[in-house]
């Protein structure tokens, strides 16, 4: 029976895993690894949040199926977020779906508007499943570039003219996973008529529009005038109330593009337990100190992690966004490529990261770290890196204690 399955074949080797196998085999050494290769956050979801899912699981209609497309109590307090925050307008029978998460939203989207052979843009490093979700629908996706000095613009219409068929959608996501850039509106607005002109949809990811530090809050696409006529935005509880297992988020925007994923949902979900969403309406519609409370606890990390890391001689550019920092690997070092610089942080600092390539190949000279271990072990990270740094090795067989003792 043959066991190569179309889309699975489709799917890379999870390039994570080498350096995960690593993590979990030091781990049954009895090693403390310090942890910042995966954005999980780490502290507990506001009381007041789970007091409500506590009190709306008492209820026993509660346990009966919920609604694929989201309570409307749910989709309203979206809509009144969006209003409050970013100043946008949206109907919450049409513009508004609740998601299992932003990842679930993205990947039955991707289902729901591409066939095979059809070709999407995706931005290169970025998350994975912005590519993944059409890879594993059928479609091809084509890399454009994106970092500090890259003309994004440029990359993306010599995209365009060189793909056949021509894109029909394009995802960006700011502020950025894993790079953590940022944008501003008028970025958007160029995004918006560049997509116009050429017939595309704009998926766009903004599952860390509260997690800033220095400057203004970053903008939505859904601000710029005439946006719902041709984007999505994908939106998530995870990171903003400290909730990733939970598994909320949002869809907003153009209304065929939601009615398109609504109907894919319902064939394939009944929406999330009822008192979870019950709970993620109390989230939004609540006390809002919390996510400021979670904005300063990431803030205070990073500080930690990168001031000390440039310290110690490391040059990381200092993230306003988003809870990671995207390394460039220190040129001593750059020869292992993101892999094999993951792996001799891993044996010889006990730090974890996520190398680079996992999030494209333009990625290969960085490895991300995210800001979810506390200030103290984030202090131990450090010092741990600094004398790996400090050390005469620079090579990924041997260990740098071996090295000092030739």
């Amino acid at each position: 029976m043959d066991t190569e399955f179309y889309r699975i074949k489709r799917l890379p080797p999870y390039v994570f895993e080498e350096v995960n196998r690593m993590k979990a085999a030091a781990r049954a050494r009895g090693e403390d690894i310090i942890d910042f290769g995966m954005g999980n956050p780490d502290n507990a979801t506001p009381p007041h949040i789970v007091a409500k899912l506590v009190e709306a699981a008492t209820n026993p209609k509660a346990h009966r199926y919920s609604s694929s497309r989201g309570v409307p109590g749910l989709r309203k307090a979206l809509s009144n977020y969006y209003g409050r925050r970013f100043g946008v307008e949206l109907d919450p029978e049409k513009e508004a779906i609740v998601t299992l998460g932003s990842k679930e939203g993205l990947a039955n989207l991707a289902m729901a508007i591409s066939a095979p052979g059809d070709t999407v843009l995706v931005p290169n490093p970025s998350y994975p499943m912005h590519a993944f979700g059409f890879v594993i629908a059928g479609a091809n996706v084509r890399s454009v570039q994106i970092g500090p000095g890259i003309d994004f613009f440029a990359g993306l219409e010599r995209a365009y003219q060189h793909s056949v068929p021509k894109p029909i959608a394009l995802i960006v996501s700011f502020p950025a996973n894993p790079t953590a850039m940022t944008v501003d509106l008028s970025f958007y607005e160029a995004m918006v008529d560049y997509a116009k002109k050429r017939n595309m949809w704009i998926i766009s990811d903004l599952a860390y529009s509260e997690i800033y530090f220095d400057g203004n809050p970053p903008p939505s696409i859904l601000q710029v005038k005439g946006a719902k006529d041709v984007a999505i935005e994908f939106t998530s509880l995870s990171k903003t109330y400290n909730m990733p297992g939970w598994r909320i988020g949002f869809g907003a925007g153009n209304p065929a593009l939601i009615g398109a994923l609504a109907r894919m949902k319902s064939y394939l979900d009944y929406g999330a337990f009822t008192p979870i969403q019950v709970a993620a309406t109390a989230a939004l519609n609540g006390p809002q100190d919390c996510v400021e409370e979670i904005r300063q606890t990431y803030k205070s990390r990073r500080d930690v992690l990168v001031k000390g890391l440039q310290a110690a001689g490391w040059n990381i550019p200092m993230p306003n966004a988003s809870m990671f920092c995207w390394a460039p690997i220190p040129e001593r070092y750059a020869h292992l490529g993101s892999v094999e610089f993951s792996k001799l942080l891993l044996r010889e600092a006990e730090v974890a990261v996520a190398p680079g390539i996992g999030f494209g190949e333009h990625g290969d000279n960085f490895v991300r770290l995210a800001f979810v271990e506390n200030e103290h072990r984030t202090r131990q990270a450090v010092k741990n890196i600094k004398k790996l740094l400090a050390s005469p090795s620079n090579m990924p067989e041997s260990s740098a204690k071996a090295a000092a003792n030739d």
